[in-house]
Order: C-alpha cells, then sequence, then structure tokens
C-alpha cells in the first residue's frame, strides 16, 4: 500500500517505523481530510527514545552539513505529533524547544512562549501529508519576525511541497490518499478509523 521513495543515508528508517509498530493499515480520515489506508503513527516510534534518537543524530548531520546548527536558537513544532520530534532536536542542538497549538481552530502560541524578531528557526513536525499545519506555524513565525533555517520531519507522505526554506525528511514514502468523496474504502463498507480515538464516521 505505499513506497520507500529514499530515506537517508546510513539508517534504515523504515524498519525503524515497522520495528515500532508506526505503520498502520486500515481505513483512516487524515488530520488533512483526505482518507488513506496507510496511517503513520510515529508516536509509536518516539516513544522508545533510543531508536527516535537515531533519527533526530542522522537529522543533524545532514542539517549540519548546510547550516551552522549552533547558530539555532529555538526549534518550533506544532501540538502535539511534533512536540516530542522537536524536542529531541532541540536537546541535541542545545537550543530551546516551544510549540504552537489550537485555539478556536487557529494555531496561536500560548503559555508564554514567543518568538524574537531575527530569532533563528527550525521548524519540526513528525508527519507531513499537505504541509498544512507547518506552513500554519510558518506564517505565525515569519509575522513574528523569527528567521527560519529548515523545515525538518521525520516522515514525508509523498506531500511533493515547497515551503520556501530548506526542507529535510527522514523518510518519503509514496502513500495513496483519497478525497473523501471518491474513496475507495468507503465505497467498499469498510469502517472510518480517526486515528487517536474510537470516532468513526465519514
Amino acid at each position: 500500500m505505499f513506497k520507500v521513495i529514499e530515506q537517508i543515508d546510513g539508517i534504515d528508517v523504515l524498519k525503524l517505523l515497522k520495528n515500532s509498530e508506526a505503520i498502520l493499515e486500515g481505513h483512516f480520515k487524515l488530520t488533512s481530510g483526505y482518507h488513506s489506508g496507510v496511517y503513520m503513527q510515529c508516536a509509536a516510534l518516539l516513544q522508545y527514545p533510543e531508536r527516535a534518537g537515531i533519527l533526530a543524530e542522522g537529522a543533524l548531520d545532514i542539517m549540519g552539513k548546510n547550516m551552522e546548527l549552533e547558530d539555532i536558537d529555538t526549534v518550533v513544532a506544532p501540538a502535539m505529533g511534533g512536540i516530542l520530534w522537536g524536542y529531541l532536536l532541540a536537546q541535541r542542538i542545545g537550543c530551546r524547544m516551544i510549540f504552537t497549538e489550537r485555539k478556536d481552530g487557529k494555531m496561536v502560541f500560548r503559555r508564554g512562549f514567543d518568538i524574537k524578531k531575527g530569532e533563528k528557526l527550525i521548524i519540526a513536525e513528525d508527519v507531513i501529508t499537505t504541509g498544512g499545519s507547518v506552513k500554519e506555524v510558518i506564517k505565525i513565525c515569519k509575522e513574528m519576525g523569527g528567521d527560519i533555517k529548515a523545515t525538518a520531519v521525520i516522515v514525508d507522505r509523498n506531500a511533493g511541497i515547497d515551503f520556501g526554506y530548506p526542507y529535510y525528511n527522514m523518510i518519503s514514502l509514496d502513500i495513496e490518499k483519497y478525497d473523501p468523496d471518491d474513496c475507495p474504502l468507503c465505497r467498499s463498507g469498510v469502517p472510518v478509523i480517526y486515528p487517536g480515538s474510537r470516532k468513526q464516521g465519514r
């Protein structure tokens, strides 16, 4: 139901995901609104700090070839998926880490988090399908005067998105996604699962 397009050199990211049971098969409604037969539950991998740490080290290796990581001030991630990944990256860079949350449907900073003008940032996310959450974080950071240096994600579900900044992913997968109005899984009568809950429906 998917194929690997590429993964970072020297690390079998697919094996780490499979061993952590982070690749689920069924009929899922994604955060983006699309339906898919595959769901990437990166939290299943992130519950193992040693495994996730391997990916974090790999991310720093590839980013460090293109930027001065010691100049990074802050890693910013959207809640909830990107928080643990962003924290791992920040811990290894030696900088702070903050996150955005949704309030009344809008992505915002809360809990006293803010960004100073010129602050050098890396945006972190666990999985990208359409890149919507990352785009929202980028917009907020730019409005506050942040200097975005890169975006780093674990899994790219073949999004093919240009965020306007250097973009790094640990693995890129070609996974089919379907418009809810033209979903073969819906037509087959397979119940829809909303990951993270037992709620079912269209």
